[in-house]
C-alpha cells in the first residue's frame, strides 16, 4: 500500500468532550504528527455535515487512512466506517479514539491533563493507523445447529426460541431431568404465580419438539473448532436403567430398601437409591445412585432389576461418548448456593431452625401439597438474611442480583403462610431490580415485616 495519508478529526460531542478538553489545541498537536494530511475538529462528527466532512476530505485529500476521536466506539465506531465505505476507501482503514469516556468524563477536573491526555491517545492511534491494511470480510459456512448448555429455565426458552428462529438444538444438563433450580420453588416473584405452572409446559414442550436433542444426565467434556463449526465431545453418564424400555411405572422405586436425603428436596425429605428427581421430571426415567446402591456397594440386592416389569434395569451400562457439531453455543448453566460451611457465625447445620432459601421453598411446597417433611418447621418469629455469601471480602464480592427479591418472597411467605407473630427481614441495601419489585417490596412491606438494615 501507498505512503499513508492520514486525516484526524476530533469531535466536540457538544460539550460532553469540549467543555473539558482543548480541542482546538489537540488538533493543533496531532496536525504535525508524521503522515498527517488534514487535522481538523467539529462539533458533533457524527452528524451528516461531520460526516460529508470526512467523505470530502478523503476524496480531495486522498487520504488512505482515517483517525475519529469521539465518544466510544461502541456508540459510532460503525457509523464511521460506512463513511469511509461511502467515500471509496476501505472502512478498516479507520482507526477510533474514546476521548470523552476516557478524557474529558474521566478527568472533568482536570482539563489540562483531561487534553494531554487526549493528545496522547491520538498520537497512538496516529502512529497505529500506519500498519493499518484493507481487510476484506468473507462469508464461512456455519453449522446450523446450536448447543445450549444447561436445562433450566434459561437453558429451555433459549432452545425454544432457537428453535423458532430455524435452527436444530443440542441440549445438555448434568442433572438427571430438565428443570433445573426452577423446578425447586414453589412460586415466582414479584407476580407470585405458581412455578411449576409456568415451567411444566415448557420442559414438556422442549422434550417433544424434534429438533431439539437433549442429553440429561451428561455433561459438555470437550469443545473444540472455531464460531460457526464446533466440535463438541458431551459425556452421557450411566441411568443404569434403559430409556428406551422404561415406562416409568415407578416399581423400581417401590423396592429399594434403601432412603437417603434427597438432593431435589434439600434433604428435607429422603429417596431411595434408585429415584427419579421430582414428579414433573423430564425425562420421566428413574437414575440409579451408584454412591447408595446396595449392589454397587456391597454386591448385594438388585431387587430393582428382579421386579422391573420392562426389564429395562441395566447394571452393565457405562459412560457414553458422543460427538456433535454446531455452529454457536450457548453457556445457560444456571447457579448453586454459596457453601454455608465456609460461614460458621451463621450456624448453619447446627439447628433445624436456621434454613437456605431453597429449603424454605421446599418447605411450602410440601405443605401446600399436603407432604411429610425429616424437620418440623412451625416459627412463631423468624429472621430473613439477604446478602450471605455475597457483596462479602470474606467471601463473593458481588451481588447476586435476586437475592433481595427472593428474600422479599420468603418473608411474605413466613408471614402470610405460617403466620410468624414477627418477621425481620435483614439486608444491606434493596436493590428492587425489575419491573413491578418496587411495588412488590412495597406490599411485603404492608403485611408487618420490620426491615433492618445494616
Amino acid at each position: 500500500m501507498s505512503e499513508p495519508r492520514i486525516g484526524v478529526y476530533v469531535c466536540h460531542c457538544g460539550s460532553n468532550i469540549a467543555g473539558v478538553v482543548d480541542v482546538k489545541k489537540v488538533v493543533e498537536a496531532v496536525s504535525k504528527l508524521p503522515g498527517v494530511v488534514v487535522a481538523r475538529d467539529y462539533v458533533y462528527m457524527c452528524s451528516d455535515p461531520g460526516q460529508d466532512l470526512i467523505a470530502r476530505d478523503i476524496r480531495e485529500y486522498k487520504l488512505n487512512r482515517v483517525v475519529v476521536a469521539a465518544c466510544t466506539p461502541m456508540m459510532h465506531e460503525s457509523t464511521f466506517r460506512k463513511v469511509l465505505e461511502r467515500a471509496g476507501l476501505n472502512k478498516y482503514l479507520l482507526e477510533f479514539v474514546n476521548i470523552r469516556e476516557q478524557c474529558s468524563w474521566a478527568h472533568e477536573e482536570s482539563p489540562e491533563e483531561a487534553t494531554n491526555k487526549a493528545v496522547a491517545l491520538i498520537t497512538m492511534a496516529v502512529a497505529k493507523a500506519h500498519y493499518l491494511t484493507q481487510l476484506e470480510e468473507i462469508r464461512v459456512p456455519a453449522t446450523k445447529k446450536v448447543l445450549v448448555i444447561g436445562g433450566g429455565i434459561a437453558g429451555i426458552t433459549a432452545a425454544l426460541t432457537l428453535v423458532d428462529a430455524g435452527y436444530e438444538v443440542v441440549l445438555v444438563e448434568k442433572e438427571p431431568s430438565i428443570g433445573g433450580n426452577m423446578a425447586k420453588i414453589g412460586r415466582v416473584f414479584p407476580t407470585m404465580d405458581c412455578s411449576p405452572c409456568i415451567l411444566t409446559p415448557v420442559m414438556v414442550e422442549v422434550s417433544r419438539n424434534p429438533k431439539i436433542k437433549i442429553y440429561t444426565y451428561s455433561e459438555v467434556e470437550e469443545v473444540s473448532g472455531v464460531p460457526g463449526s464446533f466440535k463438541v465431545k458431551i459425556k452421557k453418564k450411566p441411568r443404569y436403567i434403559r430409556e428406551d424400555l422404561c415406562v416409568g411405572c415407578g416399581v423400581c422405586i417401590d423396592k429399594c430398601p434403601v432412603r437417603v436425603p434427597s438432593e431435589f428436596e434439600e434433604e428435607i425429605k429422603y429417596r431411595k437409591a434408585v429415584y427419579i428427581p421430582f414428579p414433573q421430571a423430564v425425562p420421566r426415567i428413574p437414575v440409579i445412585d451408584t454412591e447408595n446402591c446396595l449392589y454397587f456397594q456391597k454386591n448385594v440386592c438388585r431387587i430393582c432389576e428382579k421386579f422391573c416389569p420392562a426389564k429395562a434395569v441395566d447394571f452393565r451400562q457405562k459412560e457414553e461418548y458422543i460427538e456433535e457439531k454446531v455452529g454457536a453455543i450457548i453457556v445457560a448453566t444456571g447457579y448453586k448456593l454459596y457453601d454455608l460451611s465456609k460461614l460458621p457465625e451463621y450456624r448453619y447445620g447446627k439447628s433445624k431452625s436456621i434454613l437456605t432459601g431453597l429449603q424454605l421453598e421446599r418447605i411450602v411446597v410440601n405443605r401446600v401439597a399436603g407432604e411429610k417433611i425429616a424437620i418440623d418447621f412451625a416459627p412463631k418469629t423468624a429472621v430473613v438474611i439477604t446478602c450471605v455469601g455475597s457483596r462479602d471480602e470474606k467471601a463473593l464480592p458481588y451481588c447476586c442480583r435476586f437475592g433481595c427479591a427472593a428474600a422479599l418472597k420468603h418473608a411474605l411467605y413466613l408471614k402470610k403462610l405460617f403466620k410468624c407473630d414477627e418477621v425481620y427481614l435483614l439486608y444491606q441495601d434493596m436493590r428492587a431490580f425489575g419491573k413491578g419489585y418496587e411495588e412488590y417490596y412495597r406490599r411485603v412491606r404492608d403485611t408487618g415485616v420490620k426491615f433492618i438494615q445494616g
